[in-house]
């Protein structure tokens, strides 16, 4: 990625959209753009944090692994979104491994000189909490997911929340983000077009009734 659109992408970002130019110059100085190819590894669980992330290009899936070694999808990310940022505030090992599931790549900048040269902003310091509340709203989401609701509310939700990034996703990504088959995945898609709730081709869906998805989950 050129200079100048690593530029463009961070000025568009909610971040860093108030950095003037000689500070987001000072960003890209500390920092490293790293490009990554379908299933490389951004970071792995236990692995000590040096670098704050921000996603630029590509899908990001966040997943831990339980004892039988089987993945539990936490969320995905797409572009442009900081990642993992609270493991840097608090001087942590991730707590989950970070898979591109597309070729993308990162930018990796030197935490350390972050903090010190920029966390003393007020405004970059309020964009940062802010950052870190979207993080526990994810939390609480995947909490409210997978213990609360039974399959079709999950599938319903999802599709109401992610209709955009849908199109970028395989019908197995969505399984595994929703923790179920690919098998229930098409049998409660299929349910959902036969009530006429959405409409779905081999490869877009899209929805004929919000209202009516919405009262499986809300």
């Amino acid at each position: 990625m050129h200079k100048k659109e690593t530029i463009d992408k961070l000025k568009n970002f909610y971040f860093f959209r108030h950095i003037d130019d000689e500070k987001l110059q000072r960003v890209l100085e500390i920092s490293s753009v790293v490009e990554y190819k379908r299933g490389g590894i951004l970071f792995y669980e236990g692995d000590e944090a040096k670098s704050l992330i921000v996603l630029l290009e590509g899908v990001l899936q966040l997943y831990k692994t339980d004892q039988k070694g089987n993945r539990i999808i936490l969320h995905h990310f797409f572009p442009t979104a900081m990642i993992a940022e609270i493991v840097n505030l608090e001087h942590m090992c991730y707590p989950a491994t970070g898979e591109f599931e597309s070729d993308g790549n990162a930018l990796l900048i030197n935490y350390d000189m972050f903090e010190k040269e920029f966390l003393k902003d007020p405004e970059i310091a309020l964009a940062f909490i802010k950052s870190l509340s979207k993080k526990v709203k994810y939390l609480e989401n995947v909490i409210a997911t997978n213990m609360v609701m039974n399959s079709t509310a999950r599938v319903a939700k999802f599709i109401c929340e992610h209709i955009e990034e849908m199109a970028h996703l395989k019908k197995s990504m969505i399984a595994a983000n929703l923790n179920m088959t690919p098998e229930t995945l098409s049998r409660i898609l299929k349910k959902l077009s036969t009530l006429g709730l959405i409409e779905k081709s081999s490869d877009s869906i899209r929805i004929l009734d919000r209202e009516g998805l919405e009262t499986y989950y809300l």
